[in-house]
């Protein structure tokens, strides 16, 4: 069995190649949940949508977020009566939150989630990393601000000073679900607000530094592949590079992969973990996502 670790862009782009080399029975996914949050009345879990979505193959991967195709009357209609949204939410995937936010009334998150999946028609478990609230505050230049503010009202646009959240406790199956894995993958997401929190739930690091843990940096050169991650790993102190990562993940990483980019800091890197792997990590295309998940797979196919 293999279990991935992942936020909401970078590692669904891997679990799209990953889905087409092994049986989805065999995969399971632990997912961020520290975004969660209600927006316009419905209960919104961004990273466990976009995993939903990629999983079920109707993902907008345009925007990785959404559903392809989806349709934007509800949102425009609330627009034209003067009631904005501070998310542009389609129709689709609005009637699926607006189940979620119903379900939630009588079940716990991973429950909820555990319906809508197999509603979906997905074979692969999903699990939200807990079942309790996390709460971020991103301190910047212009105040404390909670992640939505920060990344959609001011566009990711102030300076990071500093980043804490609470940690919580592990939604039923993740601790197991890692335990009886074969490879534990953490995927190219976020290493602060994506990772960082799964990481950071109660006993998880303990049990990662038990298992085979292989990461893939979401940094090639000196930048993230997308979002704030570059800010948040400043201002924990951290270089933003594939070296900077593997500091973030050196107690319990088993094998790093790097982008061809990132060969400079290989040497670096080995002297953190022990087998660092140097190939294209930047996923354009389904040829650069299956080539990524067979290298990373390898033995396991």
């Amino acid at each position: 069995m293999i279990t991935v670790l992942s936020g909401g862009t970078g590692t669904p782009k891997l679990l799209q190649g990953i889905a087409r080399l092994i049986d989805p029975l065999d995969i399971t996914v632990i997912v961020n949940t520290l975004e969660n949050s209600y927006f316009s009345g419905v209960y919104v879990t961004a990273d466990i949508d976009t995993v939903m979505y990629t999983l079920a193959g109707i993902i907008n991967d345009a925007t990785w977020y959404g559903i392809a195709d989806d349709t934007f009357i509800t949102h425009e209609t609330l627009n034209l009566i003067g009631c904005g949204e501070l998310l542009k939410i389609g129709d689709q995937d609005r009637a699926i939150k607006i189940q979620k936010t119903l379900l939630l009334e009588n079940y716990p998150l991973s429950s909820v989630i555990d319906i809508q999946r197999k509603n979906l028609g997905i074979k692969s478990r999903i699990i939200p990393m807990s079942d309790q609230k996390s709460h971020i505050n991103i301190n910047t230049d212009v105040g404390d601000l909670e992640f939505h503010q920060f990344l959609i009202e001011l566009r990711g646009e102030p300076e990071v000073l500093s980043i804490d959240y609470n940690q919580v406790e592990p939604a039923p199956g993740v601790i197991e679900s890692i335990e009886n894995s074969d490879m534990v993958i953490i995927g190219p997401s976020n290493p602060v607000t994506s990772v960082g929190p799964i990481i950071s739930t109660k006993n998880v690091r303990n049990v990662l530094k038990k298992s085979y843990v292989v990461g893939v940096s979401p940094i090639i050169g000196d930048k993230p592949v997308s979002g704030p991650a570059g800010k948040f790993m400043h201002a924990l102190g951290y270089e933003v590079s594939s070296w900077g990562v593997a500091n973030m993940y050196k107690n319990f990483l088993d094998k790093f992969f790097i982008d061809l980019e990132d060969i400079v800091h290989e040497g670096e890197i080995e002297k953190l973990i022990s087998e660092v792997v140097v190939t294209n990590t930047n996923m354009k295309n389904t040829e650069d996502k299956m080539m990524l998940a067979r290298n990373i797979l390898g033995e396991f196919l």
